[in-house]
């Protein structure tokens, strides 16, 4: 499904580091990584961290959210997104989605909004932009706030939307199924200068260390509930190398993409599969997905690739459905498409490296695979 990417110069930046005595976090490599974070996602503060999953708890708990607090989510995600709030204490409360992208359907956040909410946390799936424009406008009449959970989509950007300045603060993830990885590390976005102060404290174990760094203070303390939420300087070492590759890498992966939506396009439509098409061509190339017409022709099609030897798969089990999701949060309203998307869905692999040989033989498989001789069969090919 995917390979991490090596990008030139790894094992030169991992040797300084060792060299340095400074192999903790907040080295120059976190400052040069921060910087080209900055570049490209436009955010005015940037904070590394260990992962992309302590980027979203520190979202939830810089925003105050408490326990009686709701915080509205898709349903189809990682279950970090959930986890984040849970642990502040407050409830997740679990949306539909817009069935052709994956994500969080508008509409449906507006109908669950209530007295008890106090943000939405919206993830842009695969990369390609939830409805920000009709989100944003949800949260500022409701007088709520939004959360960004931008794991798939670094560097979408597009006419009145830059992924990663939507919400209040933006999550990154740097886990190595990512497009930019450093094997586990992520970063908090913040795009409201008045958390800026508040974060670095929480991302400090809860000191005011960052600011007896600058010579701010003449001795550092504990001044408020944190963790240590910093990145080691040698995961900072890669990242950097992986950031400079950027454009590169994107290249690379859309080179992918685009193979996969234009030669598979009449075998989808011979077939009745709806390929991945992002609203107005935007997305970060982060994966390839395809919605197959039942979940009996997911299984049959998942089996054949395997039997084929790629290795394709189905995504998110929506958390409403989950044990935890039971437990933490609620389901507001009809969550059906949410349950037919994670039921029908494939997806293929890419990463940058794969040779025109690789394509050639993901498509080939796939288009050995029949749907419409599915008829009370486990299998469909030739």
């Amino acid at each position: 499904m995917s390979r991490p990417y090596r990008a030139p110069g790894e094992l030169d930046s991992l040797e300084q580091v060792l060299q340095s005595e400074h192999s903790h976090g907040d080295g120059r490599f976190t400052a040069a990584a921060s910087e080209r974070l900055r570049e490209i996602t436009g955010a005015a503060d940037v904070l590394l961290t260990t992962s992309g999953t302590h980027a979203l708890e520190m979202s939830t708990r810089l925003i105050g959210a408490a326990p009686g607090d709701e915080i509205i989510m898709p349903s189809f995600t990682f279950p970090s997104a959930a986890n984040a709030i849970v642990l502040a204490g407050a409830t997740p409360v679990f949306v539909d989605i817009d069935e052709a992208t994956g994500n969080l359907d508008p509409g449906r956040v507006q109908e669950a909004i209530g007295p008890r909410t106090k943000a939405i946390s919206v993830m842009h799936y695969g990369g390609v932009p939830a409805d920000v424009t009709a989100l944003e406008c949800i949260a500022r009449d409701a007088g709520i706030l939004l959360l960004e959970d931008n794991a798939h989509g670094l560097g979408v950007e597009g006419p009145g939307v830059r992924l990663g300045s939507v919400g209040v603060t933006a999550a990154q993830s740097f886990h190595d199924t990512k497009n930019i990885h450093c094997g586990e590390g992520g970063a908090l976005l913040i795009n409201d200068p008045t958390m800026v102060l508040s974060a670095e404290i929480m991302r400090e174990k809860g000191t005011n260390r960052s600011q007896f760094l600058r010579g701010q203070v003449d001795k550092y303390s504990w001044a408020q509930i944190g963790s240590s939420y910093l990145l080691s300087e040698l995961n900072a070492a890669v990242l950097d190398c992986q950031l400079a590759e950027f454009d590169t890498i994107q290249r690379l992966r859309h080179r992918i993409w685009d193979r996969y939506a234009a030669e598979l396009a009449d075998w989808a439509d011979r077939e009745g599969v709806a390929l991945m098409d992002p609203p107005g061509g935007l997305h970060a190339a982060h994966l390839f997905f395809m919605l197959l017409p039942s979940h009996e022709a997911q299984r049959a099609l998942l089996d054949h690739l395997h039997r084929s030897g790629v290795g394709a798969a189905f995504h998110y089990v929506p958390l409403h459905t989950s044990a935890a999701g039971m437990l933490y949060g609620r389901a507001a309203g009809s969550l059906d498409r949410s349950e037919r998307f994670s039921e029908r869905l494939v997806r293929l692999p890419l990463w940058p490296s794969m040779s025109d040989d690789d394509v050639d033989r993901v498509i080939s498989a796939v288009d050995r695979f029949h749907v419409r001789t599915l008829v009370g069969t486990t299998s469909a090919t030739r």
